[in-house]
């Protein structure tokens, strides 16, 4: 490995970017989160440093998820982002520019493409490919995906959840639905306002969500204490959350999942189903990491399920494989601009 970065790879989460070097592994792992001045329509802060704004900003200053269900909602502040992450990665002192890889869902449509290219061409990159998320995954969490048999990865992120039979290199049968992390997050504040008559952020959800969450009821829950605003009397309020709770909150997002799990099976040919059934399917995506999530998947469908080794950085590790075979995949798979 030289001093000069000549590829990148980058997963462009809704909720979580990570970049990804040959040679180097994972360089940066960032929040998808930009605070932007209102008066001066100047960034302020990328990443960590601006997700520790939400929920705290005054008039004046506004946080924005530039990436909405896994595409490109604002495009200029996604391009701010780019930039940030190439200028952290890249030396100051070279002077040509990377060819970048990205992520995107499988279900994008052809405009949604055309946007993340702009956008990363226009961040410095001297070329941009992308490819898509499910087969990065299965790529990441180390399935064979040349091999003639079938594989299912269902990779939960935190805007979409994709499921995909993939066999010789492609994708037979995929479905994108457009429920993960967030659509947790949020079920979790709806809960609480609806059982415990107080608001709290969807910073705090998430919290909860890491904590205590799980998908399954457990008959030794977890209990956490949880601060927020009392909707009676507008006062600070602490209540006590547990997993059971969590787990109640969660069951129509896990449902809908279970569910499109079920749909694409139905539609998946005969000869890859009886694969599946033998092998089981990967979870991947930091949904995965949701306590009892591969057991209430594996309960509701009758088929195996396991996590990937790290699956939040299936995706990324998926497009380090492809960076280092970069002119067989431009031939086989990739969209170039």
């Amino acid at each position: 490995m030289g001093l000069f970065v000549t590829k990148i790879g980058i997963d462009l989460g809704t909720c979580n970017s990570l970049v990804f070097v040959p040679g180097k592994g994972v360089v940066l792992s960032e929040p998808s989160v930009v605070a932007v001045s209102l008066g001066e329509n100047k960034i302020l802060a990328v990443g960590r440093e601006a997700k520790e704004m939400t929920g705290r900003t005054p008039d004046t200053i506004r946080v924005y998820r530039p990436m909405r269900d896994g595409v490109i909602a604002d495009f200029r502040v996604t391009l701010a982002m780019l930039r940030y992450f190439l200028r952290k990665v890249v030396p100051e002192f070279q002077f040509f520019k990377p060819e970048v890889l990205i992520s995107v869902p499988a279900g994008i449509t052809s405009t949604e493409k055309r946007a993340v290219v702009e956008a990363a061409t226009r961040a410095g990159a001297r070329a941009a490919y992308i490819a898509k998320e499910p087969i990065l995954a299965a790529i990441g969490a180390g399935i064979p995906i040349n091999s003639s048999s079938g594989h299912m990865v269902v990779n939960i992120g935190g805007g979409t959840t994709e499921v995909a039979v993939i066999s010789l290199g492609g994708m037979v049968a995929f479905s994108s639905l457009r429920v993960a992390g967030d659509r947790f997050d949020q079920a979790i504040v709806d809960f609480i306002k609806k059982n415990h008559n107080m608001a709290v952020g969807e910073k705090t959800a998430e919290e909860i969500k890491m904590q205590v969450g799980s998908a399954l009821v457990e008959k030794n829950e977890q209990v956490m204490e949880v601060r927020g605003r009392d909707l009676l009397f507008g006062l600070p309020k602490n209540i006590k959350i547990s997993s059971n709770d969590v787990a109640e909150a969660l069951k129509e997002p896990l449902g809908e999942i279970v569910q499109i799990i079920k749909a694409l099976l139905h539609d998946t040919p005969p000869e890859l189903s009886a694969d599946i059934m033998d092998k089981g399917m990967v979870l991947s995506g930091g949904g995965a990491l949701l306590k009892n999530l591969d057991q209430l998947i594996a309960r509701a469908i009758g088929v195996p399920c396991f996590i990937a080794d790290e699956p939040l950085l299936c995706v990324v590790k998926g497009t380090g494989v492809i960076l280092e075979n970069l002119e067989i995949y431009k031939r086989s798979m990739m969209i170039k601009r």
